[in-house]
Formats: C-alpha cells, structure tokens, sequence
C-alpha cells in the first residue's frame, strides 16, 4: 500500500464493503436519532448521520505503509550488490538535479527523480526476494539431489524393484523444483543487472543534460526512458511476489 495516493486507497474492496456494509447504515440511523435527540431537527439528523456514515468509511480506508528503510547489507550477494549500486544511482541523480539551474527543466528533472526513487525501492524489493529464492535454492541443493538420481537410476535398472521407482520418481519431482528455482534465480538475476544498467545510464545522461540542457525539450525521450525501466522493475518485482514464477520479460534496452 506504500506510495498510494488517497484516492487510490478509497477505491479498495475494504472501503467498498463499509460503503454498503449494516454497520455503517446501523450507523447513518444511531447519528441521525441523536441529531432528533439534540434538536437538531431534520438538518441536523441528516448531518449526524452522514458524519457517522464517513466515519465508518474513513476507518476503512487503508493506511499507507511507513517507507522500508534500504539496507544492502540485510542480504547476501549479488544481490547486495545490485541494491548499493542502485542507491549510489540514486545519489547521483540527486545530485546532478540539485545542480541544475532553477526553472522549467529543474522542476521536470526533479519529477523523473521521484521515478527513480520508486525505482531504487523495486530494486530493492526484487533483491530481496532473490535473496530469499537463493536461499530456498541452497537448502534445497539441486547438485546433491542430481547425484541421489543418478545412484537411483542405477539402483532402480539393476533390480527391477517398484519401490526403487518410486523413489526414482520423488527424487526426479524435488530436482524439478529445485531445476525451476535455478531458472528464476537466474532470470531475476540477468534482469536486475540489466535493470541497473539502465538506471546507470540515465544518470550519466542526466548528469549530461543537468550542465548543457537548457530547455525541458533538451531532456529528450530521458523522462519516458525512466518510467519504462521503472515499470519493468514493478513488473518484475509482482510476478516474484505473487506467483513465484517465472519473472516478467525485460524488454532491451
């Protein structure tokens, strides 16, 4: 929910379910028989009932999160890499707008700096969800499970045996899963080095354009280059969150 604006967290199932919930109509009744009971009259029946009624819808709305605090050194390389080279990214970035002369071309080059912020958090979101698959991977130990297969395949030739396959079979299943988790290690991987290489290049152009552009046309394409990476690291980091799968494809740069 971290980085939502207001609107966006009222349009969530949470809120639409208070909308039409009995507690918040039993609500719009128990404020409006107080505002009789006071004297408010109608008018002032209505607005009490209205005001318990946004209370309970307010309630409802969800809270944005407190921004994680970036810590490289939380976890393992290379993913620690990839997270400190992004934050240095990031710095530079800053710098190179804090640079730039006052004006139009500022105010645009301070709007891509937001992107790149929420850029950094992705990279930092996918890392350590790499992190996490690594360290899945390591206990799962696909290397030793390929010899287990190997010693059972021979064993299971020589003797014929049913319980032998079986075995063979539950061995071949966990190298599947541990085969799998290879390949999205390693996409997750090759993409977030990618990812950075992109971060990197568009400092280098804003730090470029933040001592030679004088015009916010002078930025180019720089703008739209930014949301796209930026995308693609949301992209990336939500298929690892909530499938597990196979990470979103990057497209080249």
């Amino acid at each position: 929910m971290s980085g939502l604006s207001l609107r966006d967290r009222f349009f969530t199932p949470p809120v639409a379910r208070a909308v039409t919930s009995p507690s918040g109509i039993l609500l719009v009744g128990v404020g409006a028989s107080l505002g009789i009971l006071v004297g408010g009259g109608v008018i002032g029946a209505l607005a009490l009932g209205a005001l318990a009624w946004s209370a309970r819808v307010g309630a409802a709305i969800p809270r944005p999160k407190a921004t994680e605090q970036i810590d490289p050194f939380a976890i393992a390389e290379p993913w620690r890499t990839y997270v400190a080279e992004a934050v240095g990214a990031k710095d530079r970035f800053r710098a190179a707008v804090d640079s730039s002369r006052s004006g139009p071309l500022h105010d645009r080059l301070r709007d891509i700096q937001d992107r790149v912020d929420t850029g950094v958090r992705e990279v930092w979101g996918i890392a350590r969800r790499g992190n996490d698959l690594m360290d899945a991977l390591r206990r799962i130990d696909p290397d030793s499970i390929r010899a287990e297969v190997a010693l059972c395949r021979e064993k299971a030739m020589a003797s014929g045996s049913a319980t032998d396959q079986r075995t063979l079979e539950s061995l071949r299943a966990q190298l599947a899963i541990g085969e799998r988790l290879e390949v999205v290690v390693g996409d997750t991987d090759s993409q977030l080095r990618l990812l950075n290489a992109r971060l990197d290049e568009a400092v280098v152009r804003t730090i470029e354009l933040s001592v030679q552009a004088d015009d916010v046309a002078d930025l180019g394409g720089l703008g739209n280059d930014v949301d796209q990476m930026v995308d693609e690291m949301e992209a990336l980091r939500r298929a690892i969150d909530e499938t597990g799968g196979d990470p979103a494809p990057t497209a080249t740069p």
